[in-house]
């Protein structure tokens, strides 16, 4: 009898702390208000949010905005805000900066990009969501979305931009099917296949890669950033890439690109 009501307990006492748990995760009293739809940006490999800033400071010159706030994961995927966004905002940036800028694990860093959703979702109530990576940022959103594309709880993913990913790797020689399905798969690429099956019906996605010459963006094959399509035009809202070329067209000069960035406000924000 004893370790029958012993047991009930633990069971009632285990529901309320879950019940307790749910409501501090997903309805939680630091909540500042109903915002608009959210813009993340993610930085590449050993880079930071300075690459990010050309970017958001053509966002916020075109009026797409007034507030952009700084997202800061530490070495432990812990995540600190910086600024506020005040409610009613209507397109808020979250310019997003990993202190270990160069970790190159796929899916942890999959992980701290929900980490700083996450952040920003607890402390305000929004129901979509833009994601916008620059190389290994790509990555950062691909592997976020392998965890997370299902996920009811996670805001609704609305526009994705990817601005030269590397999503097979970095093999020059590489070589991609009639329908972008790479010959040989890099050790990055395989898991993310799930997203075939997966990836929101909800997002629209534009796809920017560079031609320096050579199919190349000097740091990034074309038919690496091309094999995107693969991953998700057969589930996608809507798919397109946008090619860019000449000097501008380098890997680290696409970020600071006056072509990109009237095409991503566009894209985004209609303006």
């Amino acid at each position: 009898m004893w370790l029958i009501i012993a047991l009930a307990i633990a069971i009632v006492a285990g529901w309320w702390m879950w019940r307790s748990q749910q409501a501090r995760v997903y309805h939680p009293a630091t909540h500042r208000g109903v915002i608009g739809t959210p813009t993340f940006f993610f930085h590449g490999f050993g880079s930071s949010a300075h690459a990010e800033q050309y970017m958001t400071d053509g966002a916020k010159a075109a009026g797409v905005t007034k507030t952009v706030i700084l997202a800061k994961v530490g070495l432990d995927g812990h995540v600190t805000l910086h600024g506020t966004i005040p409610a009613g905002t209507k397109n808020p940036i979250i310019q997003v900066q990993y202190t270990n800028n160069r970790n190159g694990n796929y899916k942890q860093d999959g992980q701290w990009a929900g980490n700083v959703i996450t952040a920003v979702q607890n402390r305000y109530r929004f129901t979509k969501m833009n994601l916008v990576g620059h190389s290994m940022g790509n990555m950062d959103i691909m592997y976020y979305l392998l965890a997370n594309a299902t996920n009811p709880r996670m805001p609704q993913l609305n526009k994705q931009v990817d601005i030269a990913g590397h999503f097979n790797g970095f093999d020059e020689g590489m070589k991609l099917k009639n329908n972008r399905r790479p010959v040989n798969m890099d050790r990055g690429f395989r898991p993310l296949l799930k997203l075939r099956t997966t990836y929101p019906t909800t997002a629209r996605v534009l796809n920017i890669y560079g031609d320096h010459g050579g199919q190349t963006d000097g740091t990034v094959p074309n038919a690496s950033s091309l094999s995107l399509k693969y991953l998700v035009a057969n589930r996608a809202k809507s798919y397109q890439e946008v090619k860019m070329i000449g000097r501008q067209a380098q890997h680290s000069k696409l970020h600071h690109n006056a072509k990109v960035n009237r095409i991503l406000i566009k894209f985004l924000w209609n303006k």
